[in-house]
């Protein structure tokens, strides 16, 4: 084993650090290391082993997290990381932790103590009362010398501890580190990422038992002769009759892992029939796997063509082979749907990659792949990293949406990612969508992609008809500044009666994204942005979209004590106020990032409308997504020109590809119609 390795660690700074390799480690390139960095331990990618040794003191790998031998990055993903750090100017070390969705397996933590100087300063404290601290508030003051006492009664405290129980922030607790009154320590350690759970089973009945002990044993003998203790404990009886079960043998207490959760949605029929456009993309697809080879691909099918079937085929085919393959979506809204489909033709082949798994299912799902027992992946932007062997193929779905672009450090874009994890592994690349991007679709007319075009949908279902509507017409013959239009109102109603759905888009969350006021002109800004705050009425705030600020709603303007402010515009908040107002008997809901709070939450409403529990659902471009609800005939786009201004040079090949999202909505309402309202 060489002496020294080059470790790349999660801090800006574009370069590796060299350490000492202990003795009796056995490491590799790829391998996660703990090593300390400055004042604490932190986890880094071994880049190369050598045994140049540098000209100044290096300090020593503590341990090897990687404990299987094998190393969690190969040399394929290393190649990638090193590609995406130049491609994209970004630390290669925070490329790596970007990879590695395993930060349940390092848990960082700092613990404080008091020093002799802090002491000396509670000391003086108590008896001169301000020993030469005038120029500080005497609030400040007292929380110092609070922390000082509870520090004083303890040997270590836990830096979340310390700021809870004496309400500090993190700033006041580095400045007394400055003036050495405390000292912090770093208390990093490696954890066990397996979520484990605490089962009771039932070994015999046999004896007498009192009421608590014979309610214990006939839950665990109704439950299939194993509960776990959350379960248990429920039933509010003592622990000590536990014990005593326990004791006597009657009751075995085990830990065993706790299943992953599968997806909550309905899979549909996974039946493969294809149609003569779907059986040709399916043999182009195959045979640029077989060639073993880089191939590109452009799979432009129009909405409803049965791409995701062509999908799901492909990827079998690259199964039976013994291969691997990874199908990427640009939400974790579709991840349920399309993960459902999966698993109904791979079984517990399919390991599933977003960012709205906890820490510890995102670290079961990697090893599970690492391992090789899920060689299907499905996952948003980050699964595009998988440690799967033997790659063979890699989907990327709706390739033209702009969720694939990472906007922190690293700020990669996964489809081109994909496109050069492919062509290292000489696999190759699918990249879907009706409505292509620019740049793919160019590169598909340079011959650099071969296009696969599916023209026509599945069973020759006529495309939704559409219909834009004039909102400045409306405005001329009703003379009132409606945001919905008459057409729309009638529409919902008629699928009201009829028991049908509606979905209605509109891409602002908020009640009124300006407040003004009317006397001196002045708008409500964010003191960080500059920009107008949107006010949200549910939760009684004005709140910056871009930096999460927050303010009270103002009930006077600002700047001229005016009364008259105004609430201008019209947000997802309000379409649901008044939709609700127009259709009081319908089941409403909303889905924006403000009722979204979690992956449960969202997937909670999807399976509700497709369950048929709601009639109408409002929202941003959350539900622009493409889920495909079969009860829903009528989707409404509220101000569908309104993207065309943002200040983006994107916004018109935005706005043409959010609107024809809305198709895939209808993909399977028979006479469904697509309404836009404009103010061109």
């Amino acid at each position: 084993m060489p002496d020294f390795c080059d470790v790349a660690v999660p801090v800006p700074l574009d370069m590796a650090f060299t350490y000492r390799v202990p003795d009796g480690l056995c490491l590799s390139a790829g391998s996660r290391v703990v090593v300390p960095f400055r004042q604490q331990r932190t986890v880094g990618i071994v880049t190369e082993l050598h045994s140049r040794e540098p000209r100044v003191n290096t300090k020593t790998v503590l341990q090897s997290l990687d404990h299987e031998g094998e190393p969690a990055l190969s040399d394929e993903l290393l190649r990638l990381g090193k590609w995406i750090s130049e491609y994209y100017l970004s630390p290669v070390g925070e490329v790596f932790r970007s990879m590695l969705p395993l930060t349940a397996e390092f848990r960082r933590a700092a613990v404080y103590r008091i020093t002799d100087e802090g002491h000396t300063a509670l000391h003086l404290a108590g008896s001169t009362g301000s020993p030469g601290r005038s120029k500080r508030s005497a609030e400040e003051q007292d929380t110092e010398f609070r922390v000082l006492n509870y520090l004083t009664m303890r040997d270590f405290v836990r830096e979340q501890t310390l700021r809870k129980a004496n309400q500090v922030s993190r700033q006041l607790l580095d400045g007394m580190v400055r003036k050495k009154w405390i000292a912090r320590e770093d208390a990093s350690h490696v954890a066990d990422a397996a979520r484990m759970r605490d089962v009771a089973v039932l070994k015999s009945a046999e004896g007498k038992l009192n009421a608590n002990q014979q309610l214990l044993v006939e839950t665990l003998a109704a439950s299939g002769w194993r509960v776990s203790l959350e379960r248990l404990r429920e039933l509010g009886v003592p622990r000590s009759s536990l014990g005593t079960l326990v004791k006597r043998g009657l009751i075995e207490l085990v830990r065993e892992a706790v299943a992953l959760p599968r997806p909550a949605i309905l899979a549909r029929d996974a039946r493969f029939e294809f149609s003569a456009a779907q059986q040709s993309a399916l043999g182009n697809i195959r045979a640029a796997v077989d060639a073993g080879s880089f191939n590109g691909i452009l799979l432009h099918g129009v909405t409803g063509s049965g791409k995701t079937a062509v999908y799901l085929a492909a990827m079998k085919s690259v199964l039976d082979a013994g291969r691997s393959a990874i199908l990427l979506v640009p939400e974790i809204g579709l991840t349920p749907a399309v993960a459902a489909d999966v698993h109904d033709v791979f079984g517990d082949e399919v390991a599933i990659l977003h960012s709205g798994l906890s820490a510890k299912e995102r670290a079961e799902h990697w090893h599970r792949i690492r391992r090789g027992e899920a060689r299907a992946v499905v996952g948003t932007r980050s699964a595009v990293f998988a440690p799967v062997s033997k790659l063979a193929l890699i989907i990327v779905d709706e390739e033209q949406d702009s969720s694939y672009k990472q906007e922190e450090t690293p700020r990669y874009h996964a489809r081109n990612v994909a496109v050069m994890r492919a062509k290292f592994s000489n696999a190759a690349v699918v990249l879907g969508s009706a409505t292509p991007s620019l740049e793919s679709y160019f590169n598909a007319k340079k011959n650099r992609y071969a296009l696969l075009e599916m023209p026509d949908r599945v069973e020759k279902r006529p495309l939704p008809e559409i219909e834009l509507v004039d909102m400045r017409q409306e405005f001329q013959e009703t003379g009132n500044e409606n945001v919905v239009s008459r057409k729309l109102i009638e529409g919902i109603r008629l699928r009201l009666e009829r028991k049908e759905q509606a979905m209605v888009l509109l891409n602002r969350r908020g009640y009124s994204p300006v407040v003004l006021c009317r006397t001196c002109g002045k708008t409500l800004e964010c003191r960080n942005c500059a920009i107008a705050l949107t006010h949200h009425k549910q939760s009684r705030r004005m709140e910056c979209h871009y930096c999460g600020f927050t303010a009270p709603v103002p009930k006077s303007c600002v700047e001229c004590g005016s009364e008259y402010v105004y609430f201008l515009g019209t947000g997802s908040e309000k379409l649901e106020e008044l939709l609700h107002g127009y259709f009081p008997q319908a089941r409403i809901a909303r889905l924006d990032r403000d009722t979204v709070r979690s992956h449960a939450d969202f997937e909670r409403a999807l399976s509700a409308l497709n369950a048929g529990e709601l009639d109408l659902l409002v929202g941003t471009q959350m539900i622009a997504k493409g889920h495909d609800i079969h009860g829903v005939t009528l989707v409404g786009v509220v101000g569908a020109d309104m993207a065309l201004g943002m200040p983006d040079f994107r916004a018109a090949e935005r706005t043409f590809t959010s609107s024809a999202s809305t198709k895939r909505n209808c993909a399977f309402g028979a006479g469904c119609t697509i309404r836009l309202t404009v103010r061109w």
